[in-house]
């Protein structure tokens, strides 16, 4: 059951990233190149969830995840701060 919760977790995050450069392509706006970056960061760390629980069980990818996971929220802070529309 945790590896389609895990997998699903993955597939989503990839479809709202690709959602979200799909519609920066066409709009340009700012505020949906920062959100775009930041759930393609999110889909590095549920891939990386799904490594790590599923295909290595004995290796711990945990700090790698969280990094991900922290570089893709803060790339969304940063774009919701200085970015002035």
């Amino acid at each position: 059951m945790a590896a389609i919760i895990y997998s699903l977790c993955a597939l989503l995050s990839f479809g709202i990233a690709a959602l979200l450069w799909r519609h920066y392509a066409s709009t340009r706006s700012r505020v949906l190149y920062w959100s775009a970056l930041c759930f393609s960061g999110l889909t590095i760390n549920n891939v990386l969830l799904v490594i790590d629980k599923l295909v290595l069980p004995d290796a711990d990818l945990s700090p790698f995840r969280q990094i991900a996971a922290l570089l893709s929220l803060l790339l969304l802070l940063f774009g919701l701060i200085y970015e002035d529309e």
